[in-house]
């Protein structure tokens, strides 16, 4: 996996058919073939479909939406996408949708998505959270941080100047997420 996540370039969709003047398949168009056919193998080897240890987790990137908001696409299926520029992590979970800020609300240490366990986890007192953010265990005192999200069409778009903590905007941490 690509620690910094994939390029921009990367995220655009493929141009063209694929088909050479000859009628042959081009390389680009063969590999990305394959690379959707080992994709769609991985997702249907899910251990337990519909629990939060069968969701997987990426690395991606948004795109700017405004002065202080990152857009990102629906995603299709549950997982979790950690967006290390933005500080974001926007989970797709039981048909809602929500956005995080990657820090933990204990220490401000980057959170991990513990796919054996199905949760979140704080590497330096091993606070956990559920998919949905909320506290599981630990020594952090809240649930995590919930980011405005709202959706514009195929995109989610994160309000990154709208962060709302559990414990001082219960409302607000409540209303902070998209059903899709």
């Amino acid at each position: 996996m690509n620690e910094g996540g994939p390029g921009r370039g990367e995220r655009e969709g493929r141009r063209g058919g694929g088909a050479g003047s000859d009628g042959t398949t081009s390389r680009r168009a063969a590999l990305g073939r394959m690379s959707a056919a080992a994709l769609a193998a991985m997702v249907g080897v899910e251990l337990r479909p519909g629990t939060a240890a069968a969701v997987p987790v990426g690395e991606g990137s948004g795109a700017p939406a405004g002065p202080a908001a990152t857009a990102y696409p629906v995603p299709a299926a549950d997982g979790v996408t950690i967006d290390r520029d933005a500080q974001v992590i926007l989970v797709r979970f039981q048909q809602r949708a929500y956005a995080f800020n990657l820090a933990c609300p204990h220490e401000n240490t980057a959170l991990r998505w513990k796919e054996r366990d199905g949760c979140f986890q704080c590497p330096r007192h091993e606070s956990r959270y559920q998919p949905d953010g909320t506290f599981i265990s630990g020594r952090a005192t809240r649930n995590m941080d919930r980011l405005a999200i709202r959706r514009d069409g195929d995109r989610l778009v994160v309000d990154l100047d709208h962060l709302f903590r559990s414990d001082q905007q219960p409302q607000d941490w409540a209303a902070a997420a998209v059903p899709l």
